[in-house]
């Protein structure tokens, strides 16, 4: 590991406090939660529906107020609108329901011609296999004779037993008992929303009474982004539903099929349910075309419309208007649809990812719904770092390699060592102190490290080595010796020739520790990435051999800060450099994640500048690099 033996390790980030685990009492609580959402469902769901309602209408209301209006006649307004909207709607969707009803009988008979037609063609290989097979069977002697002779059997006569006609007015009670459920389950929903939009005030101050007076400030954030976040996200997905609706009924009305408005709301409709809500819609349209088309061009063209107008809501507008999703993972979106769905029926169908977006956002802000956000939200949690420390723990230099090939795209090695690697490794140290990280683990970060290095920033400025390479012993001791080697082994013992211009060689030096070695030598590739003739050594410098006149060529010299217990070796080797390079700038690089070692002050008395980062040093010897910093 990068910190060994009696060095002390620099400040770790912590990670986020986990969740608190599962035990039997909130197993208990939870089952108890399950069952009196399964068992108060007749209650719960107009309520849950005037709740989601209210988020929907919430931004029309706030919109009437911004011109003016009050929150009782802006609220009022809006309800009335909504209300002519939907009775609007909903009397030309009964009107074209009761004449598609009327006409089932012919659909009906036609559905039957179009399945024959299908059954035929897919039967027709299965008949032609079959009979090629019996064709190749010997036939059995006496077989068709013995059937010939053998007596027909009489034939059963056929009885219909039909039911009595019903009166006018069994069939108008009939008719009744059927709407007035959906009626009055409509009428609870609109007076719920009502008095839900009319209270907002009230109920915000409840819920923050509730909380509780050292909760306030999570519970009014918590608040704010359902009132702004959520209920802009439902108003626009409604939005957008209901121009895909518009949009089928119109394709479908050009091409001449009858009610194409009922087949517009009704795609618009179903389409809030997430994944099957379309194909369900799509199939619905299939169905009703393929009945009424004579031939099948009239079905395929209806087909490849709905998929042409699916996919491009789907693919352009939704991510123009909303975000390319709702917050939540795909698996969660299904996972909410089956759960909601198991409970409550067709309505927790419609409502589920409502329901599960409102949780997500919940879990960001109250602990106790925490693992739900984590669940079911749309990524964890975890930084870049953290996903750093997690794969190399097991292994999985392939997915590291990839993600960090695609970071340093986009910026440079230095920042992907300040804000990935650097973290990830102390993260590594924090463990490996308390004895949580045995040898295995121990060797994968190493390896994960070296070829990190590598990969990003080779020794050379050829192409990248095409493959990982085979173990070396030195990489089990100190992963920095061991990528200086592989450096000086295609360089030179000095990395690079000494026929240079005066003051262009940046030197990265460090202590001959673990730590300071691997920061030398990865600041080492981080220059070298961005153009920089930069090297490494080990201190003390190799009296021995120094050339005073070589002194010169070194224009920078990086140093990394010092740890507690190598002060007095450090300040001692600071107080060499100075001696033999005289006339190089002396630099410490001190990470954030080493702010809690020696004091800053004291780092300052022995160097001409203290930089926070990889980054900084990068942009201090090489201002006119193209990198990003």
């Amino acid at each position: 590991m990068i910190y060994s033996g009696n060095n002390q390790p620099p400040r770790i980030p912590t990670m986020p406090a986990s969740p608190t685990r599962l035990k039997v009492p909130s197993i208990v609580s939870a089952s108890c939660i399950l069952g009196l959402l399964y068992a108060g469902r007749a209650i719960l769901q107009p309520i849950a529906l005037a709740l989601i309602l209210s988020l929907i209408i919430a931004p029309l209301i706030r919109t009437l107020g911004r011109h003016g209006m009050r929150r009782l006649p802006a609220t009022l307004a809006a309800l009335l609108l909504a209300g002519a909207c939907a009775a609007g709607i909903g009397a030309i969707l009964t009107v074209q329901l009761i004449s598609v009803t009327a006409e089932l009988p012919q659909y009906q008979a036609a559905l039957r011609q179009k399945a024959g037609q299908l059954s035929a063609q897919a039967e027709r290989p299965f008949a032609w296999m079959e009979a090629n097979l019996h064709a190749a069977e010997p036939l059995a002697p006496g077989g068709a004779s013995d059937q010939s002779l053998a007596a027909t059997p009489r034939q059963p006569v056929a009885v219909e037993i039909r039911p009595a006609r019903p009166s006018a007015g069994e069939t108008l009670a009939r008719l009744f008992s059927l709407v007035w459920g959906p009626i009055g389950g409509t009428g609870l929903v609109l007076v719920l929303l009502l008095f839900i939009l009319l209270e907002h005030e009230s109920l915000q101050d409840r819920l923050i009474r509730l909380a509780g007076q050292t909760e306030t400030s999570r519970t009014v954030r918590t608040l704010a982004d359902a009132a702004q976040g959520v209920s802009r996200f439902f108003f626009s997905q409604f939005v957008v539903n209901a121009a895909f609706g518009i949009a089928i009924g119109m394709a479908l009305w050009g091409l001449g099929i009858p009610h194409a408005v009922l087949w517009g709301a009704l795609g618009g409709l179903l389409r809030f349910v997430p994944y099957l809500g379309a194909l369900g819609s799509g199939a619905c349209i299939t169905v009703f075309v393929a009945a009424i088309d004579p031939g099948w061009s009239l079905t395929m063209s209806c087909v490849a419309l709905f998929a042409l107008i699916e996919l491009t809501v789907a693919n352009f507008i939704e991510p123009k208007v909303y975000g390319h999703s709702t917050g939540i993972s795909p698996l969660a979106v299904v996972v909410s649809a089956l759960f909601w769905g198991t409970l409550w029926g067709p309505v927790g169908l419609l409502i589920s990812t409502p329901l599960t977006v409102c949780l997500v956002v919940a879990g960001r802000h109250v602990r106790a719904l925490e693992p739900l956000s984590i669940l079911l939200g749309e990524a964890p949690n975890v930084t870049a770092a953290q996903r750093f420390f997690q794969r190399a723990l097991s292994g999985e230099i392939t997915a590291i390699l990839r993600d960090s090939s695609a970071y340093v795209r986009r910026a440079s090695f230095a920042r992907y060592c300040d804000h990935v690697l650097l973290p990830g490794l102390a993260l590594a140290v924090a463990e490996l102190r308390v004895g949580k990280i045995d040898e295995p683990q121990q060797e994968h970060i190493r390896r994960t490290v070296a070829d990190v290095a590598e990969t990003l920033a080779p020794s050379t400025a050829e192409s990248l080595p095409k493959r990982r390479r085979r173990h070396v012993s030195l990489l089990d001791a100190n992963v920095g010796a061991h990528l200086r080697q592989l450096r000086e082994a295609r360089l030179g013992r000095w990395q690079g020739s000494l026929e240079v211009p005066q003051h262009s060689i940046v030197l990265c030096a460090g202590l001959a520790r673990e730590r300071d070695d691997l920061v030398s030598e990865l600041l080492v590739r981080a220059l070298r990435e961005a153009g920089v003739d930069a090297r490494s050594i080990s201190l003390p410098l190799p009296y021995e051999e120094h050339e005073p006149e070589k002194a010169n060529l070194v224009a920078t010299v990086f140093v990394p800060s010092p740890l507690n217990d190598a002060l007095e070796s450090w300040s001692q080797a600071m107080g060499e450099l100075r001696r033999l390079l005289p006339n190089a700038m002396l630099v410490a690089i001190r990470a954030p994640q080493d702010e809690s070692e020696v004091q800053y002050q004291e780092v300052q008395r022995h160097v001409d500048m203290v930089l926070r980062s990889f980054g900084e040093g990068l942009a201090f010897v090489a201002p006119q690099s193209p990198s990003e910093i």
